[in-house]
């Protein structure tokens, strides 16, 4: 599966050119990964707005799996980014084996676990019978394919690692594009297949991210990648011959980036879940405008993180090269690219906030309240850029404890607490605000960590 190509190009090309070269692809995948996000929930809205509010109470469960994967998957690319700048290809090769036996583990036992407690979960959230029934169903087939979204993850991040961002961005549109083709065929029955309803948008998301992971790793046999796969060799009890090659060292730096990489994306999740107990105290609407916010975000936060993918390779690579100074004109390119594509999202949540609410409900109540809670959320965009930036940075060097810092109090520490304070002053609008005072404090404590 090696071949004797260097990445060399890593540390020599134009640092505008290599940033562009690497991030393009990732953002035109995330923007396709986007937009499945927003046909999904739309044809799910069609089938009612009950099951609209049933996948987004999901959502956190769903996002839990999706953060353990992904995360790990970061963290495994930092390692063997860091191991081919270094020139230890043998570490190179073991993060990726261990990546690959770790990942199916974590899909497995995670995916075992939210299909026993889905249940339970959607009644803290819901007494509505028909929505907990909706929720379940569809958790339960989109969780069965957990394994095969983790070990994909781990695949993606392999290509990424040696700087095949094209071919990363191709396996990951061929299964967005799966999935938006299928999600109407399968819920609305055309042609030959059956009316699934909400078991037919489970089914055609699990079904685009197996396929997307079977492509991953054909790539990675088409045309052979800097590291190989030891299968056989890292399933055996004995540890490699020294220290920095043994199972447990190499292991040790995939997680290390890996556990705060995984909180990181799955602190979501918390938020989610808390925001959505405060608001359902007022009206099971402003659950499923929070749920569309959070679609909608996805246009802004994900192509900002296909940038933040498309550097991580270079700076871990550089980092390992000892290449400092290059990390930090990457690093300050990034916040560029990051803070201009929210300042984009901004000004569309300011003009439009109700045509796109319009877009999963027809409740003029609903599309009243949620154009105003974009109207106010947005403010937070353009500044988050820079801890977003940042997060991504520290995670490519290895430094994902710091990392962490920044998603908890994005996620948890700050915006909880002054959700539930203001949601006591202002109702439901308190909760919006809570946003942007967020994005405003932890912009702040990431300019203090001086990462650039």
């Amino acid at each position: 599966m090696s071949n004797t190509n260097n990445q060399t190009f890593m540390k020599e090309q134009p640092i505008t050119r290599l940033v562009l070269s690497m991030s393009l692809p990732m953002v035109l995948s995330m923007m396709v990964n986007a937009l499945y996000n927003i046909v999904d929930s739309y044809f799910v809205a069609k089938i009612s707005e009950n099951a609209m509010t049933a996948i987004s109470l999901v959502f956190p469960l769903q996002n839990l799996v999706n953060a353990v994967a992904i995360g790990f998957g970061v963290g495994s690319c930092a390692a063997i980014s860091f191991f081919l700048g270094a020139q230890k290809k043998r570490e190179a090769d073991a993060a990726t084996t261990l990546g690959y036996i770790f990942s199916f583990m974590h899909g497995l036992i995670l995916g075992a676990v939210c299909i026993a407690i889905v249940g339970t979960f959607l009644k803290m959230f819901t007494s509505d019978k028909e929505i907990v029934d909706l929720g379940f169903r569809y958790a339960f087939i989109v969780f069965l394919f957990s394994p095969a979204f983790s070990m994909g993850m781990h695949a993606e991040k392999v290509l990424q690692a040696a700087g095949r961002m094209t071919e990363t961005m191709l396996c990951m549109l061929a299964g967005a594009i799966f999935n938006i083709i299928m999600d109407p065929i399968l819920i609305f029955g055309i042609g030959p297949f059956p009316q699934m309803g909400i078991e037919g948008a489970a089914l055609a998301t699990g079904l685009g991210q197996f396929i997307a992971f079977v492509l991953y790793v054909s790539a990675g046999y088409i045309k052979p990648l800097p590291v190989d796969i030891r299968l056989k060799e890292y399933l055996r009890p004995s540890v490699i011959k020294n220290d920095l090659t043994s199972r447990e060292s190499v292991a040790f730096r995939i997680y290390s980036v890996g556990i705060p990489a995984s909180l990181n994306l799955a602190l979501p999740s918390i938020l989610i879940s808390s925001l959505n107990a405060i608001l359902a105290a007022w009206s099971q609407s402003y659950v499923m405008v929070l749920g569309v916010y959070y679609k909608l975000q996805t246009f802004l936060y994900l192509p900002a993180n296909g940038i933040i993918q498309g550097i991580r390779p270079i700076v871990g690579y550089n980092h390992g090269a000892g290449e400092e100074k290059r990390v930090r004109d990457v690093s300050l390119l990034t916040l560029g690219l990051a803070a201009a594509i929210m300042a984009v999202g901004m000004l569309l949540c300011l003009a439009i906030p109700d045509r796109l609410i319009a877009m999963f409900t027809d409740n003029a109540s609903t599309i009243e309240a949620g154009a105003h809670a974009l109207r106010i959320i947005c403010f937070g965009f353009v500044v988050s850029a820079l801890s977003v930036t940042v997060s991504g940075v520290l995670e490519g060097i290895g430094n994902g404890k710091t990392s962490l810092i920044l998603s908890l109090c994005r996620y948890l520490i700050i915006i909880i607490p002054a959700a539930f304070v203001l949601s006591r002053i202002f109702g439901p609008e308190g909760v919006w605000h809570a946003f942007w005072i967020t994005e405003l404090i932890t912009a702040i404590i990431a300019l203090r960590l001086k990462p650039f």
